[in-house]
């Protein structure tokens, strides 16, 4: 058997390995990257609801929660958005009489926000309904502040 043959049949066994490791590896990335954008996402809707309700003690109206909400909601425009709005849906809470400490007569407001990931993902799912088992349908945060 001469060397020439040896490596042509060498070539082809390593063109097999690819092929049967490379999907492998692919889905092991894709998959590192799916959830990397979902960390991004649920940092960003924590952020945007802690601004949301630093934003609400700046302003001494009836309208704080509205307040509050917009701020958030322009944090995480980004989120789901074809140009458009958000996808990402705000929700004030209060003002309501704060639960700590107790006895107390302050009053604090809670922003909610939820971001419908199964609806609108950030990458689309490779392997469809077998990935939609390990992704959340929701994304969710919030924050609360005393206001007075």
């Amino acid at each position: 058997m001469d060397r020439g043959a040896k490596s042509v049949t060498q070539s082809g066994v390593a063109a097999i390995e690819f092929a049967l490791i490379f999907p492998v590896f692919f889905i092991v990335l894709y998959g590192i990257i799916t959830y990397v954008l979902i960390f991004l996402a649920q940092q960003s809707l924590a952020l945007a609801a802690e601004e949301g309700a630093r934003a609400a003690l700046r302003y001494t109206t009836a309208d704080r929660g509205t307040i509050a909400c917009n701020t958030a909601t322009q944090l995480v425009s980004w989120l789901g958005s074809n140009g458009g709005a958000s996808a990402a849906t705000c929700t004030p809470v209060g003002p309501f009489t704060c639960a700590f400490p107790a006895g107390t007569t302050a009053q604090c407001i809670t922003v909610n926000l939820a971001y419908p990931y199964a609806a609108k993902p950030l990458v689309p799912l490779l392997l469809g309904p077998i990935m939609s088992v390990v992704v959340p349908t929701t994304l969710a945060s919030s924050a609360t502040v005393q206001i007075n």
